[in-house]
């Protein structure tokens, strides 16, 4: 049985396209996806950055008045969990608001472009809680150290707030000079392509989770994507500074700030020295210990990098590309006259291969099966081979997902005398659905084929063939309305979906279960052999004149790219840019996973090339402390949930916390999880609501405690480290 449209209820089709490329049904990831993560509730407006930023020099900007250290806040005041973002649109001031809002950090916005904006004055900043002061935001981000739009008593109110409280403030992007303890630089230009380096400091104060090197993406030579200055430090006497990030200036072996705090007038700024966006490498990498050192590594929000990779159509085989006649024989209408090419499934060896690869890498994939396949092999020659196989190493996949018994088309009932295939209608106009009784007899059927072979799996998950069911644009613009009662009678609480085509999570239509978006590879599902993914890539993404499919050229999402060499574009492109992909992913706290296909680790085992960069890369980069993590498809969709419940509370304005002293209250809905971030050494009280009986807060990651913690009625209180109280 051949991919996609294995069954038809119950015959063997093919599926008719349109010019298309048959991968791009089910697996093109044109545009990278950022976390989708609502935003705090903000006081204006603010810009989207695109991936690549042709930075431009910024000019010198007004000095503000000096400062002076202070480390942790006042022990009597009250510091409210929130953050003050000062915006004037630029993209590295956008990028740290962005990077708030992916990890769940309340923040408030004041765009610097709104005539009407709110006016910092001591007033707007801080106030009393009866009578105890109290600090209305427990960080501080500007545009740059003295904004020209902010009058000087704003800047006076503003320097004198942070002083009092001990207040931090970070300093988007600027030109290093004597304002902020620096010479000016000693080099101004493009760092496209160079290392940064974490100083002892730096691993110290804000990134202990990267291992010390950083690199600057250079995705495209042509264009300038990371502008920067790099000068020394050279603090007026009775201030200090402290470079936190840094590289060497090029022709020369002094090493330049990037990032680095100035301490004077009781104030403490983190400046940096080079422009960045939120999609950029360098910045996803630097962005959560940026917050860190703002907030002293207190606040709300809950970060993660995750990287949960599925294989779909264990046990059926894949339909292979044909060279000859760009089209997937068995699985698309080709030109007459193409040679059928021969469908690619796993063999015994594969799984000794993959058992061995993911024992060596640490790493397991997550296996989804259909168990139709197997007994379709079964059938025709009385055993199955794989099936033996993966029963003796079972345990080497991270979990088995159902992903129905014979990966029937679970939607409308398919058209496929049509180019593209349509929706079945009925006299009356009316779309024909696949019935109820199909859905569940696909779905229960795989489970209880998996329980007899002594797979283990959760009854509770599924991923339906192709997505199959919900919405598919522009052929079935609703999800068909059996899934979502078939879906609710076998008890299924998730099911994946497609997230270049549904980014969000939502309920699927007239049922409880809920999607769990997955990211898309283009490593084919019909591509086995290196020089298929080659060839079918060039055709997707090549224009006619180069021998393309012209698709790039007509479609707003894509870019045409110069055709890619037969034998090293995989090694020199391909891998590259998927493991930039997911990478992009894995560095914004998003936890849906990505999705593949059994053929990618047959025959010439493609993934792994893409699998290895990217696993590489991240180990390269990051230490031990945050590991990549690895999510059940019910984990996913628990963790979406909770990031969407946060947000929504946030915004609504329903949840409120402050620390005073070592203690942190925090005010919320009952059964509201609660994501929160503190330092090694944070519990929870004990029964007097002290450390008499406290317990261990949280799990360790990145060098810090963090967890949704559920909210009961009237709210919860954490301790940190130094509370002395019973």
């Amino acid at each position: 049985m051949l991919r996609h449209a294995r069954k038809q209820r119950g015959d063997r089709h093919t599926r008719p396209v349109s010019g298309l490329a048959a991968a791009t049904l089910c697996a093109v990831a044109a545009v990278p996806l950022q976390a989708v993560v609502s935003q705090a509730a903000t006081a204006g407006s603010g810009t989207t950055s695109p991936n690549i930023v042709a930075a431009s020099p910024i000019k010198g900007t007004v000095a503000k008045a000096s400062s002076v250290q202070a480390t942790t806040f006042p022990g009597g005041d009250r510091i409210d969990l929130r953050v003050l973002v000062v915006t004037d649109g630029s993209s590295p001031v956008e990028a740290i608001r962005s990077e708030l809002g992916t990890e769940g950090v309340p923040y408030t916005t004041i765009d610097l472009n709104n005539a009407s904006r709110q006016q910092l004055t001591a007033a707007f900043l801080a106030g009393t809680a009866g009578t105890v002061p109290e600090a209305h935001f427990e960080a501080v981000v500007l545009p740059n150290n003295a904004p020209a739009q902010l009058s000087a008593a704003e800047i006076a109110a503003l320097n004198a707030y942070e002083a009092t409280y001990s207040v931090r403030q970070v300093d988007a992007y600027l030109y290093p000079g004597a304002a902020v303890g620096m010479n000016t630089p000693t080099f101004a230009g493009t760092l496209d392509g160079m290392t940064a380096t974490i100083t002892g400091d730096g691993k110290t104060k804000a990134f202990p989770y990267l291992n010390g090197n950083v690199p600057f993406e250079n995705i495209d030579p042509t264009v300038s994507e990371s502008y920067g200055y790099l000068g020394t430090p050279n603090p007026p006497t009775g201030t200090t500074f402290d470079p936190l990030v840094t590289m060497t200036i090029p022709g020369t072996t002094t090493q330049g700030v990037l990032a680095g705090v100035y301490s004077a007038g009781g104030r403490n700024e983190l400046i940096n020295t080079f422009a960045y966006n939120a999609n950029q490498s360098q910045f996803l990498a630097l962005g959560h210990g940026i917050i860190t050192w703002a907030t002293q590594g207190v606040h709300f929000g809950y970060d993660r990098n995750y990287f949960t990779v599925d294989v779909d159509d264990t046990f059926l085989p894949d339909a292979e590309w044909s060279q000859v006649g760009h089209c997937t024989p068995g699985d698309t209408i080709c030109p007459a006259g193409t040679p059928d090419t021969t469908p690619s499934r796993m063999t015994p060896d594969d799984v000794s291969y993959q058992a061995s690869w993911q024992s060596a890498n640490n790493y397991k994939l997550t296996m989804l099966y259909n168990g139709g396949g197997s007994d379709d092999q079964v059938a025709a020659s009385g055993s199955d081979p794989l099936l033996t196989a993966w029963q003796a190493n079972k345990s080497a996949a991270f979990e088995w997902v159902n992903h129905t018994y014979s990966h029937e088309f679970l939607g409308c009932e398919q058209n496929l005398t049509t180019i593209p295939w349509s929706c079945q209608t009925d006299a009356s106009g009316n779309i024909v659905w696949v019935p109820q009784s199909d859905i569940t007899s696909q779905i229960s059927q795989n489970v209880a084929w998996a329980r007899a072979k002594g797979l283990p799996t959760d009854a509770t998950e599924l991923v339906t063939g192709e997505h199959s069911g919900l919405v598919t644009l522009p052929q079935q613009p609703v999800d068909n309305p059996n899934l979502g009662p078939g879906l609710t009678a076998q008890h299924i609480a998730w099911t994946g979906s497609d997230a270049s085509r549904e980014p969000n999570q939502r309920l699927v239509t007239g049922g409880t279960t809920l999607t769990v978006p997955r990211h898309p590879m283009n490593v084919y599902y019909n591509a086995a052999t290196v020089s298929d993914e080659i060839n079918e890539y060039n055709w997707v993404y090549t224009s006619t004149a180069d021998g393309g499919s012209g698709i790039c050229e007509n479609n707003p999402t894509s870019t045409c790219i110069s055709p890619l060499n037969p034998t090293t574009g995989y090694t020199d492109y391909i891998v590259p840019t998927e493991t930039r992909i997911a990478l992009s992913h894995i560095m914004a706290n998003d936890p849906r996973p990505t999705y593949v296909h059994q053929s990618n680790l047959a025959e010439d085992r493609i993934l792994y090339p893409v699998l290895n960069s990217i696993l590489g890369q991240y180990r390269a980069e990051y230490a031990n402390l945050a590991p990549v993590v690895e999510q059940t498809l019910a984990a996913e969709g628990q963790t979406l949930q909770q990031q969407s419940a946060w947000a929504a509370a946030v915004a609504a304005g329903t949840v409120s916390g402050y620390v005073q002293g070592s203690k942190v209250t925090i005010s919320a809905p009952s059964g509201l999880y609660v994501p929160f971030t503190g330092p090694n050494g944070t519990e929870n009280p004990g029964l007097l609501g002290g450390s008499l009986g406290a317990t261990a807060f949280g799990s360790a990651y990145a060098g810090e405690l963090s967890a949704y913690k559920k909210s009961p009625a009237g709210g919860f209180s954490l301790l940190l480290p130094g509370y002395s109280g019973l």
